[in-house]
Order: C-alpha cells, then sequence, then structure tokens
C-alpha cells in the first residue's frame, strides 16, 4: 500500500477564497475585519510565524496590526495592550503569540483577551463552549484538521480514533471535534500503557506529541488516516536515509541548512502502511493560518449583526 497525501494548499486555498469573499462583503458594508498580532521578544520562529500571518490577512483584504514589545515587558504592561485592543472596533480578532517570555503569566493574558475576540481558540470560555458542543472559537490546528478530512472525503462518524498527545492546543480539542462528529476517541500521553497497541486500533491516527518519528509502522493500522502535527528537525545524512530514503530534496536541505524537517512519525512507515497520511512539512501547517483568518472573519460578522 502506498499512502495518499493529503496536502494542505488545495484546503488553505478553499479556505481563504470564501474568507476573502466574506472580507469583501463586511469591508463594502463599512465593517472590515482586522486583526492584531501581539509579539514579545525576538525569537525568530515567532517573528516569522507572525509576519505570515499578517501578509495573509492583507493578500486576503483583512486590516492587520503587528504590535511588537521588547522581551523585558512584563505582565502588567502587556495586559493593559490587551485591553486596549478589547475596547477598539477595528480589531476583531487578538492573537498573542506563544510561547511568551517566561516571566510573563501567559494564562493572565489568555483570559484577559475578550472570547468574543479570542481568535486563537485558547480562552477559558471558547474551551467550554467547545466541550458543551456550542458555537465558538475553536483552536486553529486542530479546526483545520478537521477541514482537511471533510476536504478529502475521510469519514469521522462511526470510526475509532487515537490522539497522541494532550495539549489545549491540539490534543484536546482535537479529541473534542472527533467526539462531537461520532467518532471514539482515545487520547493517549505519556503514561499510556502499551500506545502503539492503542494507536493500532485507530482508523484516525492524530500524532501531537513533539518527539521525531516517535510514531513507527507497529503504531499504524493498515489503511488508516494519519496526521501529522509534528514540526522537528533532523541534521545527519543517517537520519535522512532512515527516515526519508533516497530523497534527494531532504539530503540537499541538511546539506544546505543543516537539518529537514520532519514531523512525529515516521514518514517511510507510514506512507507504507497508511491509506492517507499529511507529510511534514505540507501537511496540517497551512491550515493553522487558515483557519486563522476564518476565526477573524467569523468574529466580524459577529460584531455588527
Amino acid at each position: 500500500m502506498t499512502a495518499r497525501l493529503l496536502l494542505a494548499k488545495p484546503v488553505a486555498e478553499k479556505i481563504q477564497a470564501e474568507v476573502a469573499e466574506i472580507a469583501r462583503h463586511l469591508t463594502e458594508k463599512g465593517h472590515k475585519p482586522g486583526l492584531a498580532a501581539v509579539l514579545v521578544g525576538n525569537d525568530p520562529a515567532s517573528h516569522t510565524y507572525v509576519g505570515s500571518k499578517v501578509k495573509t490577512c492583507q493578500n486576503l483584504g483583512l486590516h492587520s496590526e503587528k504590535i511588537e514589545l521588547p522581551t523585558e515587558t512584563t505582565t502588567e504592561p502587556l495586559l493593559a495592550v490587551v485591553e486596549d485592543l478589547n475596547r477598539r472596533s477595528d480589531i476583531h480578532g487578538i492573537l498573542v503569540q506563544m510561547p511568551l517570555p517566561s516571566h510573563i503569566d501567559s494564562p493572565a493574558i489568555i483570559r484577559a483577551i475578550h472570547p468574543d475576540k479570542d481568535v486563537d481558540g485558547f480562552h477559558p470560555v471558547s474551551a467550554g463552549r467547545l466541550v458543551l458542543k456550542q458555537d465558538g472559537f475553536v483552536a486553529c490546528t486542530p479546526a483545520g484538521i478537521i477541514e482537511m478530512l471533510a476536504f478529502y472525503d475521510i469519514p469521522i462518524r462511526g470510526t475509532r480514533a487515537a490522539i497522541l498527545g494532550r495539549s489545549t492546543i491540539v490534543g484536546l480539542p482535537m479529541s473534542l471535534l472527533l467526539l462531537h462528529r461520532d467518532a471514539t476517541v482515545t487520547i493517549c500521553h505519556s503514561r499510556t500503557p502499551d500506545i502503539a497497541r492503542v494507536a493500532r486500533e485507530a482508523d484516525i491516527l492524530v500524532a501531537a506529541i513533539g518527539r521525531t518519528a516517535f510514531v513507527t509502522e507497529d503504531f499504524i493500522r493498515e489503511g488508516a488516516t494519519v496526521i501529522d502535527v509534528g514540526i522537528n528537525r533532523v541534521s545527519t545524512p543517517e537520519d535522512v536515509a532512515e527516515y526519508f530514503g533516497d530523497d534527494e530534496k531532504r539530503r540537499a536541505d541538511v546539506e544546505k541548512k543543516g537539518y529537514s524537517i520532519i514531523g512525529d512519525v515516521h514518514p517511510r512507515h507510514a506512507v507504507e502502511r497508511a491509506a492517507n497520511f499529511t507529510p511534514v512539512p505540507g501537511g496540517v501547517g497551512p491550515l493553522t493560518i487558515a483557519m486563522l483568518m476564518k476565526n477573524t472573519v467569523r468574529a466580524a460578522e459577529r460584531s455588527v449583526r
């Protein structure tokens, strides 16, 4: 068996086209959707992520603002920035880029964002609405995975699903989204005994644990759909050969950049055993920003009802 690769690009393009159309209609009525991205410190990855989000806003016709604060910013000044954004009628979504510096009370910052502007879906109110199957904002990565499964006509109802990882950003909301669509869901974590056996029972396997190629053939039921959320790096020719075989592009990445990106799933094993598989990169990643845009225009729509 050779797995079908589930690519994010066509799914993200469909979502973005819908977002652009909604943004155009709202703007024509004088309600241009607005997203504020708050960035604290100089983490290169965070700057890259925020830059991509701001650029996507501009491409889709949304107003965007990037607020950059120095690393030494403390909790109280950051709370003041969030409160100001909460009051602004031209800002419909507030994104505080995580992770924040360790001296900042991150949970307090998340709680300070008004739930109606919580386009990341991290606020306790958003989480509670998801638990109760009420309308609200859902964390962007798991919401994007649901969009992907629908796009590729992969059924959820009546299936068995296993989620590797219980984070509030991916694992927990992912489990609830699948449960609400009538899957039977098991959440696996570091204390789960014989985790490979549990994973092998799944028709849909979602890996979000942050461990390079942790999911091997022993975890994958033949014919399963495997969703790889991990982002890790391999940096040696030996690792490239182990995980990617004779992939010239991967070898070139290591030679040029010193690393190549890999997920939490052993890619060669997944391709050999699964029916569907999200490659890394190119699988889940672009859906996160697309769903952030979708949440932002939804917030704008709600604000003018």
